[in-house]
């Protein structure tokens, strides 16, 4: 597997001196927080810009304990093409006062701005710091800014299933102009089991019976449910690496047609346990409702699943636009020493792109290199993806008629 090059810029280690004379505008009390006073806009052409808050430092004779957390912008190997043998300027706006717009006016007022020159040509390669420590800004001479801003080597494999996860696609193996095909899927959609399904290949020695049952108690009340959904990723020798099991079924919440978040359903990612090829393990939990507020959302979080079978780790907790699609996304550093076999590792793991609601999808996957040293390791990544890709179709609401794909029985065809 060879990986396509992509490179991490960022910016880090905000903090922001002001004269005596500024003050920044005051909270709704009346009383100053210094604790978020102001906040910097950065921008680079053509990538969407970010906001982070910075932090005031009373002086500028050494480096800010307090600062802010770190801004990513990842360049893709287009990206990194359309910026090679020519300048890169960061631009960062500094603002005091409040963020966002009222009444179409913006909340703040702008305190001064700085650019960065960035090279990408090295930075493919090997690590390269660029700026650290404390500029001038130039409508406040007193005023000054501290950042950081570097670059760093980020190769990711890059995965696209052929068609939607429910039509059991082939997923190819994407460098540059090459697709190879590297794993083939199998979807069922079987309304006739009680509880999750697997092939008749699969077995759960390894899994705690009592663990399963405390995530599927209680969840088949209700006359309407979404389950025994699971799709099986397969190696081109035909072995199955991987899959991603509907272990709850999703259901709407009393007196509604909605899955809450109070009653989320739930998937299983497994993979392969031991010697034998019928023994299978959980490697993460997936939980999926629809999410209610302005925006309406499809709600996630994915836990990795500890030896005790007892709790999960936190990984990845958001909400995606159900109109617009978007980004399932697991990008942090883990601190707890029992996440294996992420423990250790800063940064990128893994994306997944995810259509909106109704729109076909072909999901494209990104891993990071460090997280698949062998194929098994990134059908991992493809079962997950193929599993939050079929969560927006399991939390559609319960009033609209799921596709053909998953409608094996006529209690779906709804009215």
């Amino acid at each position: 597997m060879n990986p396509c090059p992509f490179v991490r810029l960022i910016i880090e280690s905000l903090s922001l001196k002001l004269p005596p004379t500024t003050k920044p505008v005051a909270s709704s009390s009346g009383i100053h927080s210094a604790a978020t006073p102001c906040y910097c806009k950065l921008l680079i052409k053509n990538f969407p810009p970010q906001t982070a808050v910075i932090p005031l430092s009373p002086d500028t004779s050494s480096p800010p304990e307090n600062t802010s957390s770190a801004v990513n912008f990842h360049l893709d190997p287009a990206a990194i093409r359309r910026l090679q043998n020519k300048p890169v300027v960061l631009t960062v706006s500094i603002y005091t006062g409040r963020m966002g717009r009222t009444c179409g006016f913006s909340g703040g007022k702008m305190v001064g701005r700085v650019g960065v020159v960035v090279n990408i040509d090295r930075s493919v390669t090997k690590p390269v710091l660029f700026q650290n420590g404390w500029i001038k800004l130039g409508s406040e001479p007193a005023a000054s800014l501290h950042l950081k801003v570097r670059t760093e080597p980020d190769p990711r494999f890059l995965f696209q299933f052929g068609g939607e996860p429910e039509s059991s696609p082939v997923v190819f193996q994407i460098q540059g102009n090459i697709r190879q095909p590297v794993f083939s899927c199998k979807f069922s959609a079987d309304r006739n089991s009680r509880s999750r399904s697997l092939p008749s290949d699969f077995t759960m020695n390894n899994i705690n019976r009592g663990w399963m049952t405390t995530f599927s108690s209680g969840k088949e009340k209700h006359g309407r449910e979404r389950k025994g959904w699971m799709i099986v990723v397969h190696d081109l020798s035909g072995s199955s690496v991987a899959a991603a099991s509907m272990i709850t079924p999703f259901v709407p919440s009393q007196g509604s047609d909605r899955v809450s978040r109070s009653n989320p359903g739930a998937w299983l990612i497994l993979r392969p346990h031991g010697v034998s090829i019928s023994n299978w393990k959980p490697w993460g939990r997936l939980e999926a409702w629809r999410e209610r507020g302005p925006t309406d959302g499809l709600g996630y979080k994915f836990e990795l699943v500890t030896n005790s079978m007892t709790s999960g780790i936190p990984i990845s907790e958001g909400t995606m636009n159900i109109r617009k699609g978007g980004r399932f996304c697991i990008d942090e550093t883990l601190k707890d020493s029992r996440a294996s076999p992420l423990s250790n590792i800063k940064g990128f793991v893994m994306s997944s792109s995810v259509e909106s609601e109704g729109k076909a999808s072909k999901p494209m996957v990104q891993v990071g290199v460090q997280h698949a040293t062998c194929m098994a390791d990134a059908a991992l990544f493809i079962a997950l993806s193929a599993a939050i890709d079929l969560s927006m179709d399991a939390c559609m609401l319960f009033s609209r008629k799921l596709r053909k794909e998953f409608l094996q029985d006529e209690q779906d065809f709804l009215s």
